[in-house]
């Protein structure tokens, strides 16, 4: 009796847990608390968002692939780490954004162009370092694309997550990234970072000076990222479609839409079928890429 009257309580009745799978700081903890916030004054209830990061956002993953499927754990998640493999662990809910990342280097680097930064690279072969949030990672796919098309030769730093590889770019322990605008545009504004160009198929909203990497002398290269929440498979449908509705509501209010576009991110809105095709695919995108340059991918250790 007492089991069915817990199940008979509107979701929901305690507290949600987000589990980003990297450390703070990055584009997708950003986004996480952004929504996060919203949703817990919506459903007067406490939203907690954890960091669990490590091998690529495979240790997150499995901490919310293994929960109970009752919809009080949820996911944020960057492109990059959902495959075949373990797509199917996991009910997407909604897509929060599909951006372009930003090309930015260390203002150590004598370039100020894209097709000065390839000219620098092709001079010093694997001199440059370029950081990600891990193997297989949007960021580490995106360079790996760049290094492809230039025909140069970089050399590969992963992290646990991408504010960890900004910290070091920052430093000048590695030299260029591609990565999310929000986790490095106010770095560039504030002259600790130069930003070069942007990855997409067209210029961004929030950085309308900047061309296109395909535009700056690399014809044909596009690369963009995304990030989205999900929770674990099995999570009845009608919660799925709730947090859907809740969570494209909370991205098209006025002052969460200034919020993401000024970090270069426009909010998006799916259903949750229309994100799992989206996911579907950008993994097949990207898997000829790692198949062709024998790319490490983390896994769980």
């Amino acid at each position: 009796m007492f089991a069915a009257l817990a199940t008979a309580q509107p979701y929901p009745s305690k507290a949600i847990r987000i589990v980003v799978p990297y450390p703070p700081g990055g584009g997708t903890d950003v986004l996480a608390r952004i929504v996060g916030r919203y949703l817990g004054d919506s459903y007067k209830q406490p939203v907690v968002v954890e960091n669990r990061a490590g091998a690529n956002a495979q240790i997150g993953m499995e901490v919310v692939a293994n929960a109970p499927a009752d919809g009080y754990t949820l996911l944020t998640i960057a492109a990059g780490p959902l495959d075949a493999e373990n797509l199917p662990k996991f009910s997407p809910i909604a897509l929060f954004t599909a951006p372009a990342y930003l090309l930015v280097v260390h203002p150590s680097i004598p370039a100020t162009t894209v097709a000065e930064l390839m000219a620098y690279a092709k001079a010093h072969p694997g001199k440059l370092a370029y950081g990600s949030s891990g193997g297989g990672a949007a960021s580490h796919l995106a360079a790996e694309l760049f290094k492809a098309m230039a025909g140069i030769d970089l050399l590969h730093v992963p992290y646990k997550g991408i504010g960890n590889a900004v910290g070091d770019l920052l430093g000048g322990q590695v030299q260029l990234m591609i990565a999310p605008s929000q986790a490095v545009i106010q770095h560039a504004r504030a002259g600790k970072l130069r930003a070069l160009a942007v990855s997409g198929a067209k210029r961004s909203p929030a950085s309308p000076e900047l061309s296109t990497i395909a535009q700056a002398g690399l014809p044909g290269y596009e690369a963009a990222g995304w990030f989205g929440i999900l929770t674990a498979a099995g999570v009845p449908r009608e919660i799925v479609v709730q947090l859907n509705l809740e969570v494209n509501r909370i991205l098209q209010l006025a002052e969460v839409r200034a919020r993401l576009l000024e970090l270069g991110a426009e909010p998006a809105q799916t259903t949750p079928e229309q994100f799992l095709e989206f996911i579907r695919k950008d993994n097949a995108k990207w898997a000829a890429l790692i198949r062709e340059r024998g790319l490490a991918i983390d896994k769980p250790r």
